[in-house]
């Protein structure tokens, strides 16, 4: 049996994963990374990507859609992040919509704060909907 490590995962507005885990996988600012048992302390920011979580015993792994924050790894993994969902809390009507209103923004003149901001949202909607219509990889 694999060795697991206590993980948690916190947003702005609840405690979104608490529990053991054999791997968590991030997306960090330079791309996935996995974390395991005994891993050495690190601190990393995150980006916005799908969160995997392999529980003891698992073969499969839960994933939920993950915006920003960061990772910290010691003896046991916290993760604070802006947003987390899991696919079943995702709106695909709301998602289609945002992605409406932020290509519709692209398209009038902004400047380059603005434009940061647009392209973050799709960003966003894009994760999400990639998620909840499960095209993303193992």
């Amino acid at each position: 049996m694999a060795k697991t490590f206590k993980l948690e995962v916190i947003t702005p507005e609840r405690m979104f994963y608490q529990g053991d885990a054999e791997s968590v996988i991030v997306h960090t600012l330079v791309g996935y990374e996995e974390f395991l048992a005994n891993h050495a302390f690190a601190c990393k920011l995150l980006g916005t990507g799908i969160l995997r979580i392999r529980e003891p015993g698992q073969k499969e792994f839960k994933r939920a859609a993950t915006t920003g924050g960061f990772i910290d790894v010691k003896d046991r993994v916290t993760i604070f992040t802006d947003a987390a969902e899991w696919p079943d809390e995702i709106d695909m009507d709301r998602q289609e919509r945002k992605l409406k209103e932020a290509r519709a923004r692209l398209k009038e003149s902004c400047d380059d704060h603005e434009m940061k901001i647009v392209k973050l949202s799709i960003e966003k909607a894009l994760n999400r909907v990639k998620l909840k219509t499960g095209k993303i990889g193992k």
